[in-house]
């Protein structure tokens, strides 16, 4: 249902802090025409953590009316609140998403049993499909190969994908062991982005697609062609950019190589979050010039 090259879009903020919509529907305009093959709205990089409620389902809303249709909009909707959690999914749906993005909880560091019971609550009511998010290193919190394989066969229809940041390559075998070859399996890691598409990935939910669109869908392509060898290409140019965009905290690096590849675009971020330090800067230039967008 989803592959290719996913950006994880950025939410771009005015010099006040409010959200930016007419810089956001012309980055959406340039995804698109760029070659990206969906659009993720309101995840980690888009500074989900620091909309209100309101903002959060008013991005997904721009997003989707922006895309017109052209290509599908997968909306980030994940809680640590069950409750929550099932609101924002109908919320998600309501501002026309295709899909929602959804982390296990954070924070409360639930048992697998736990994450099963979550995920099974919310299939059981679900209004649209779910691409499951697992990215240890934020929630504190691991779907288990064994536990994501129970979540899938229980609501099938509704656990579409998984976006996996677990930056452990073995579970793309085991997971097509368990879901099948044609559940969507995506890299959340730009660097592994490579391999786990020669294990059985179908794509990337990327950072580096913000900055990068016409790249990162080119290598997409060449994987899912199965040209590895041109895919290796695409690899060699934009892994320092992959490796940049980490140099500070994100999304930090990517806000300003966007202004660096969109003059004009906003850099503003929201507290806690901060501009990209020298060094990140000095080495997002680097990486930039590299793959010839600077």
């Amino acid at each position: 249902m989803f592959s290719g090259s996913i950006p994880a879009l950025v939410t771009p903020f005015a010099p006040d802090g409010s959200f930016d919509e007419p810089a956001y529907r012309d980055l959406i305009e340039w995804q698109i025409a760029e070659g990206s093959s969906a659009l993720c709205a309101c995840g980690t990089t888009g500074e989900a953590a620091t909309l209100s409620y309101e903002e959060h389902f008013e991005v997904v809303r721009v997003c989707v009316e922006q895309a017109r249709g052209r290509v599908p909009v997968i909306a980030g909707a994940g809680s640590n609140d069950t409750q929550v959690a099932a609101s924002n999914l109908q919320a998600a749906k309501d501002a026309g998403a295709d899909a929602a993005l959804m982390v296990p909880p954070y924070y409360n560091r639930p048992s697998q049993e736990g994450i099963f019971q979550h995920f099974a609550a919310l299939g059981a009511t679900a209004p649209l499909p779910i691409i499951l998010y697992n990215v240890p290193t934020r929630t504190a919190t691991d779907i288990q190969p064994a536990t994501l394989a129970r979540i899938v066969a229980a609501y099938p229809a509704i656990f579409v994908g998984v976006k996996d940041a677990s930056g452990v390559l073995a579970r793309v075998s085991q997971h097509r062991a368990s879901c099948g070859p044609d559940f969507a399996q995506l890299s959340g890691n730009d660097d592994l982005a490579l391999a786990f598409d020669a294990m059985g990935g179908t794509g990337c939910i990327s950072v580096s697609a913000n900055v990068a669109p016409r790249l990162c869908a080119e290598f997409q392509a060449a994987c899912q062609a199965g040209d590895f060898v041109k895919a290796l290409s695409y690899q060699d140019t934009l892994y320092p950019l992959h490796d940049a965009l980490f140099t500070d905290a994100s999304p930090g690096p990517v806000k300003y190589a966007m202004t660096v590849v969109r003059p004009g675009f906003p850099e503003t971020l929201r507290l806690p979050m901060t501009p990209a330090n020298a060094t990140s800067r000095a080495a997002v230039d680097a990486a930039l010039a590299h793959a010839g967008l600077a």
